[in-house]
């Protein structure tokens, strides 16, 4: 008979696959400029899915000439909400069946009760990137929520793992503590994830701003200079006014010039001390997968970037560039949610 852990266990890991799905099809939403192509909440053009016959279309732009039917992006922004619809409320059993079982030694259920806040306010900053039509630091926002969620999944579902893993095995003896080394490790890995974060917030806050191609087709140059005209000032100004149509950007050529220029600088440090983590995991037998693991997602993430600037920003490109970015993110958290010790032997009724 199936143990009520391995269950959870296997929704939590579903949830992670499902949240993946989100996130690379968010992207895909985005960077396909279709981000307001229902421009309504959370119905599209008034209805549960979108326009498609004749007389629909006709009505819905009636309802909204601003905002003219396009049934090709329409149909990317509805099935988006669907598929976080879906998982709103695969969280929420998670938490429920969690929250039920809390008394079980070692089962996670702060985590996946924060997530299922979190997930709350992600779909408000849903309906406020359409309703405060595309508003840079809330698509931003929505981004990095997104990103916040599947690390306290990625976080639930290994940490169950290791629970159902230990039932099998009975419990077995405490292996040896964290020695020197590992607590180096540790504490290089959530370096790390914050830089990883920051990264992806600048991604975020490029995309946001339609910085992507400001330096055109030019790598390691942008527009043929190593240091063009850039304003960072007005690049970086979070909050601007409500009511303002953010699409296709509201910045000048030096300020978004800036935002490239930030993120590709960033991307370096980033790079760096990725590169030594993994080289420093390489040198350990117990995190040697690890640390090859996090080398191929980075030698594949910065030829993804290199390739968005080279090509043109081509839409495969791109949307498998912010998913490759949440796998970097993912693989850092699921190598600090793995404990040292049988979660008996700590002795802890609930897992932060």
């Amino acid at each position: 008979m199936t143990s009520p852990t391995a269950n959870l266990s296997r929704l939590a890991w579903a949830a992670v696959i499902l949240t993946l799905g989100v996130i690379v099809f968010g992207a895909f939403v985005r960077l396909s400029n279709a981000g307001l192509s229902c421009p309504d909440w959370p119905t599209c053009y008034g209805r549960l899915t979108w326009p498609t016959h004749e007389h629909e279309i006709a009505s819905a732009n009636l309802a909204y000439p601003d905002r003219p039917v396009e049934s090709a992006k329409a149909w990317r922004e509805q099935v988006h909400r669907f598929l976080a619809g879906g998982l709103i409320l695969t969280t929420f059993s998670i938490a429920a069946l969690a929250w039920r079982a809390r008394r079980r030694p070692g089962m996670p259920v702060r985590v996946p009760l924060f997530a299922s806040g979190l997930i709350v306010f992600q779909a408000l900053l849903g309906m406020w990137t359409v309703t405060w039509k595309l508003k840079p630091i809330v698509v931003m926002a929505h981004l990095l929520g997104g990103m916040a969620t599947l690390a306290l999944l990625v976080w639930t579902a290994v940490r169950l793992s290791r629970l159902h893993a230990d039932e099998r095995r009975g419990f077995p003896i405490a292996t040896a503590a964290s020695s020197p080394a590992d607590s180096g490790l540790a504490r290089m890995t959530v370096v790390a994830l914050v830089l990883v974060s920051l990264q992806i917030a600048l991604g975020g806050w490029t995309s946001a701003n339609y910085a992507a191609m400001s330096c055109g087709t030019d790598f390691p140059t942008c527009l043929g200079q190593w240091w063009p005209a850039t304003d960072f000032r007005e690049a970086f100004v979070l909050w601007r006014g409500i009511g303002v149509d953010y699409e296709g950007g509201v910045l000048d050529g030096p300020a978004r010039v800036a935002i490239q220029l930030a993120h590709r600088l960033f991307a370096l440090v980033v790079a760096g001390h990725l590169i030594g983590l993994s080289v420093r995991m390489l040198r350990m037998p117990e995190h040697r997968t690890g640390g090859m693991v996090l080398l191929v997602l980075l030698a594949v993430q910065v030829g993804l970037g290199i390739a968005n600037v080279k090509l043109g920003l081509p839409l495969p490109v791109a949307t498998a560039h912010n998913g490759v970015a949440a796998l970097l993110l993912a693989t850092l958290v699921a190598l600090l949610a793995r404990p040292q010790q049988p979660i008996r032997q700590r002795g802890t009724a609930e897992e932060l």
